[in-house]
């Protein structure tokens, strides 16, 4: 999986500052005006290096022969205030966020995978903004809601984490099996979330083939599913050239153990994340924006993982997760759906296309289960069933790509 997407949690002083090739020369930009980006090979060129806070949109353009994302990070270099992700070569995607006064670093990474390139300090001046006006109280209460429900999903993982790896250690493979999927889906709901806090999501949810490309020790869920799921001798891994049996031994009883305790200390580090200060400043400081960009992100981890099947390689339990994905992005955007319905004749036909999106892809992912019932292996899905499922979510992603800039209109 790869590492994107949302919230920034109050950043680490004294970061180190890396400056990478494929910068230009920049002004200063407002807040409210678009500035413009343009992503290559070994290159993330923003058109400025400064703006005033408020609302600020970045216009991406990917020159480049890969799929890409833009991110723009918190001053310790790991935290996301936001990105946008799933930029095809020639195409153009926005990213709109609540920009408060602080130091950040914008940064594209073709393929979506390594550090990316074109690192750079961008910086924002000006007053703190604050949730005001006649529908401050209303922003204030989907920020809490939110909150609680990103608390509640949190609430019930790291319990069911606990239970998960403790029936994993013991060779208990069978019962192991039957709670994977749904232990996961705690996590698929909120994802984004982990997912802003650097190293955090590639150590509880990195597939192999991620871990190996940017030579991190892989741990996680998808190393434990693997034991669960012992590939055959036929298999290949997630990039398709590789056997899956090469280098690949099965988990000793000590080894299992570690690899659960390990998943469980990093749980639990989110589960503190989300219960601390730090979280509920990052949700107010990127305010009802950084919940429709959750929903936005959340849409897009369907579409960048659990559409291609390659998301649980081993389990074939992607659409528990294509799922639990599309349940969260929902729950965020009726958070801020008044919001963008208020915005006139514009915003309500946006919502009516998103209802529409988010009921369509619903009913066609029930033909093949629920989360309760279970769903069918990924691997039973027709090439037909995928291309519906793949029009579905791209019917769904074209309106919801605009709901953060109606809300903020």
């Amino acid at each position: 999986m790869n590492p994107t997407r949302l919230l920034a949690a109050t950043a680490a002083a004294g970061a180190a500052v890396l400056v990478l090739s494929g910068c230009v020369a920049k002004t200063d930009a407002a807040a409210g005006g678009a500035l413009t980006v343009t992503s290559t090979a070994d290159g993330c060129e923003v058109s400025a290096a400064t703006a005033t806070s408020g609302t600020l949109a970045f216009d991406v353009v990917n020159d480049g022969d890969q799929v890409t994302e833009f991110y723009l990070l918190a001053s310790d270099g790991l935290r996301i205030v936001g990105e946008v992700e799933n930029i095809a070569p020639g195409a153009s995607r926005s990213l709109t966020v609540t920009a408060q006064p602080g130091d950040y670093f914008t940064l594209c990474k073709p393929g979506m995978v390594g550090e990316g390139v074109g690192r750079a300090a961008f910086s924002v001046s000006g007053d703190a903004v604050a949730v005001d006006g006649e529908d401050a109280e209303q922003k204030q209460q989907a920020i809490d809601l939110y909150a609680a429900f990103v608390e509640d999903q949190v609430g019930q993982l790291l319990p069911a984490v606990q239970i998960f790896t403790s029936v994993y250690a013991s060779g208990d493979d069978a019962t192991a099996r039957e709670q994977y999927p749904r232990v996961r889906a705690y996590y698929e709901r909120i994802e984004p979330i982990a997912e802003a806090l650097g190293d955090l999501d590639p150590r509880i949810d990195y597939r192999e083939v991620d871990a190996v490309a940017e030579g991190l020790t892989w741990t996680g869920f998808h190393r434990i599913e693997k034991d669960l799921w012992v590939p055959a001798q036929d298999a290949l891994n997630a990039d398709g050239e590789t056997p899956a049996w090469k280098d690949w031994a099965p988990s000793t009883p000590a080894e299992r153990a570690s690899y659960g305790d390990t998943l469980v200390t990093d749980t639990q580090e989110l589960y503190d994340y989300v219960h601390s200060d730090a979280f509920e400043q990052a949700l107010t400081d990127q305010g009802v924006a950084g919940i429709s960009n959750g929903a936005i992100a959340l849409l897009d981890e369907v579409a960048t993982g659990k559409i291609s099947g390659e998301e649980d390689w081993w389990s074939g339990t992607d659409l528990y997760d294509f799922a639990a994905n599309v349940e969260g992005s929902k729950m965020a955007f009726s958070l801020v759906r008044d919001f963008a319905e208020s915005k006139g004749d514009k915003g309500a036909s946006l919502v009516t296309r998103i209802d529409a999106g988010y009921a369509d892809l619903e009913a066609a992912l029930a033909v093949h289960g629920s989360a309760d019932a279970g769903f069918v292996a990924y691997s039973q899905l027709t090439e037909d069933d995928k291309r519906q499922l793949t029009d579905l979510i791209n019917a769904l992603a074209e309106p919801l790509s605009q709901l953060t800039v109606t809300v903020l209109e």
